[in-house]
């Protein structure tokens, strides 16, 4: 599987971004995910979904304020960022397992993912 991840960029405080991350290989029975990583921290988890069924996964710190989805004809996962804050910048990831992540933990960990699309800047001035 390769990933092609776009859309990040420069935006003011509380502005929104979209993200999209396109496939090319197979996904079915697979989860998608974001993750980020600013400076002198590490990668962190942001959202997956299932790409067959579309559950959904946040982290807290973005809850409410994130939507992760998916269109399978187009084989394209987006992040939608909206009332976005200064610590939300970030590179940020998107990843795809090779299996079905049976857990809450696996879904969160970066090492259960297997294919890495490149980093895409996200940053947000206050």
């Amino acid at each position: 599987v390769q990933l092609q991840a776009s859309g990040g960029g420069l935006v003011q405080a509380g502005g929104s971004l979209r993200l999209s991350c396109a496939a090319s290989g197979r996904t079915f029975n697979t989860y998608a995910g974001w993750f980020r990583q600013a400076p002198g921290k590490e990668r962190e988890f942001v959202a997956a979904i299932a790409w067959n069924v579309g559950s959904t996964l946040y982290a807290d710190s973005v809850k409410g304020r994130f939507t992760i989805s998916r269109d399978n004809a187009k084989n394209t996962v987006y992040l939608q960022m909206n009332s976005l804050k200064a610590e939300d910048t970030a590179v940020y990831y998107c990843a795809v397992s090779r299996v079905l992540l049976s857990s809450v933990y696996s879904r969160i960990s970066p090492d259960r993912y297997d294919y890495w699309g490149q980093e895409t800047l996200v940053t947000v001035s206050s």
